[in-house]
C-alpha cells in the first residue's frame, strides 16, 4: 500500500512537478485541495519558517504526513525581491502574470548584465504535527531575467527566469528536463 503524503499546496502545477519527482516511488501524494484544506497564512520571515508553517497546517488538518515547500524568485538588483512575497508580488490575490508584469515593470530600466537572480526552494517534510526533527531540504537555481516572457511550460516566473547554462527560459524546457 502506498503512504498517502499531503502536498501542503493548492498550485496543480507544483502538484504535477512533485507526483512526476516522486511518481516512481510508493508514496500517494494527493494536494490538500482534496481535502478542503485552506491555504495556511505565510507569516513567516523566510522560507524555512513559511514550508514549516505550511506543513504543520497540512498534517494537523489531514493526519497525513505532508510535504511543503515555500519557493520564490530573488532578484539581486531588487535587494533579494520579490523573495518569500513572489506569489504575491503584485498585491495579495495576485496571478502569476501579475507578478511577472510588475517584476518587468519594475526592471524596465536594468540592462541584461545588472539582472542576475535566483529561484530558491525549500522543501519540508513533516511526518505528524509535531514532529520534532522535520526533514529540510533546500536548493536554488541561478540564472537572470530576461528582457520578455518567452515560453509555455511551468508556471511562475518561468517565462522570465534564464537558468545559467540555457540561452532559453524556465517556460521553454520541456519539463524533464526542468524537473532533473
Amino acid at each position: 500500500m502506498d503512504k498517502k503524503i499531503v502536498l501542503a499546496t493548492s498550485n496543480p502545477g507544483k502538484l504535477a512537478e512533485i507526483q512526476a519527482i516522486l511518481g516512481s516511488q510508493s508514496y500517494d501524494i494527493v494536494s490538500q485541495r482534496d481535502f478542503d484544506i485552506k491555504d495556511a497564512d505565510e507569516t513567516g520571515l523566510t522560507f524555512v519558517e513559511n514550508a514549516i508553517i505550511k506543513a504543520r497546517h497540512a498534517c494537523e488538518q489531514t493526519g497525513f504526513a505532508a510535504i511543503a515547500d515555500d519557493s520564490g524568485l530573488e532578484v539581486d538588483v531588487l535587494s533579494g525581491a520579490p523573495g518569500i512575497y513572489s506569489a504575491r508580488y503584485a498585491g495579495v490575490g495576485a496571478n502569476d502574470q501579475g507578478n511577472v508584469d510588475k517584476l518587468l515593470a519594475q526592471l524596465k530600466n536594468v540592462p541584461a548584465n545588472r539582472r542576475s537572480a535566483r529561484c530558491w526552494c525549500v522543501m519540508v517534510y513533516l511526518d505528524h504535527p509535531i514532529d520534532p526533527a522535520p526533514i529540510i531540504c533546500q536548493g536554488s537555481w541561478e540564472g537572470q531575467i530576461a528582457m520578455f516572457e518567452s515560453g509555455n511550460h511551468g508556471f511562475g516566473y518561468d517565462p522570465v527566469f534564464l537558468p545559467n547554462g540555457f540561452e532559453y527560459s524556465a517556460a521553454e524546457l520541456a519539463p524533464e528536463k526542468k524537473i532533473r
